[in-house]
């Protein structure tokens, strides 16, 4: 049992927004950017694929702002070489993204800049693009499809089960509030009272959805979709993998896993200072 088994749960029960919003997540830590090891000037002929497709990146980030559509710029001309370049440029960042069994991103060394690649049955390469933007479109389009939009109570609880009925109603309430300019709406289990049964009947009552999102920061921090539309799970882990912060979100997008638009900046940045040793 991981508290009492009464009160403090429920609508109107949790934090308000301003008080509990310090609970919400872990500090990320101080993220560092390491310049990529490339190429000299004068070993780069027959890579100018590649730079081009850098310079669009580059130019696709200055453009990028809080609802536009994520630029997608598609991979699958290049050849072996400049492939190579790209992938020495972009390197791999801190959050890496499942999404069913044929699709992968991983964001870069630059946020906001997620190398997505999508296999098919055999495991052959089908798709190979980058997407900029606070997170890949293409995962979040399969994020809820086909996904209930609603809990629906069952009339009997399975024994052991004793808070998890109120937050039904919660996240009932909240679901139909997702969307675009829609602040998320977190329930903190790791504060509120409940018993191991509540937490394997939330579990199966709201599903598995197909994403698996891997933040690697402070700790560990695991975000994944449920089969309801907008409520994901988001917890954090310890380096030991011990659970420290268990939460529900109800929202269009987990903060966490959102490349804000300062670090976006930042990376348009960065991205014009390596290609400048090739101009």
């Amino acid at each position: 049992m991981a508290a009492s088994l009464c009160g403090g749960i429920g609508p109107g029960s949790q934090p308000r927004e301003q008080d509990g919003a310090d609970l919400q997540y872990m500090p990320k830590g101080m993220a560092t950017f390491a310049a990529p090891v490339l190429p000299e000037k004068e070993n780069v002929a027959g890579l100018e694929a590649a730079l081009a497709v850098l310079c669009a990146l580059a130019e696709s980030l200055g453009r990028s702002s809080p609802g536009c559509e994520n630029a997608v710029h598609d991979l699958s001309g290049l050849d072996r070489a400049n492939l190579a370049l790209i992938d020495q440029t972009l390197g791999e960042g801190e959050v890496s993204i499942i999404c069913g069994e044929d699709l992968q991103a991983q964001e870069s060394v630059l946020a906001g800049v997620w190398r997505v690649r999508q296999t098919g049955p055999d495991g052959t390469l089908v798709r190979d693009f980058v997407e900029v933007g606070a997170f890949p479109s293409t995962v979040l389009e399969r994020a809820f499809a086909g996904c209930r939009n609603m809990l629906a109570a069952p009339a009997t609880y399975p024994m052991g089960v004793f808070n998890a009925p109120p937050l039904i109603s919660e996240l009932n309430d909240r679901i139909p509030l997702v969307g675009p300019g829609v602040g998320p709406h977190v329930i903190n289990l790791s504060l509120l009272p409940h018993t191991e049964e509540d937490l394997t009947f939330l579990d199966g009552l709201l599903g598995h959805g197909p994403v698996v999102v891997l933040s690697r920061g402070y700790g560990n921090c695991r975000v994944t979709t449920t089969a309801t539309r907008g409520v994901w799970w988001v917890r954090f882990f310890t380096s030991t993998d011990d659970l420290i912060l268990n939460t529900i979100e109800v929202t269009a997008l987990p903060e966490v896993v959102r490349a804000a638009p300062e670090d976006i900046a930042d990376s348009r940045q960065r991205l014009l200072e390596i290609l400048e040793v090739y101009r």
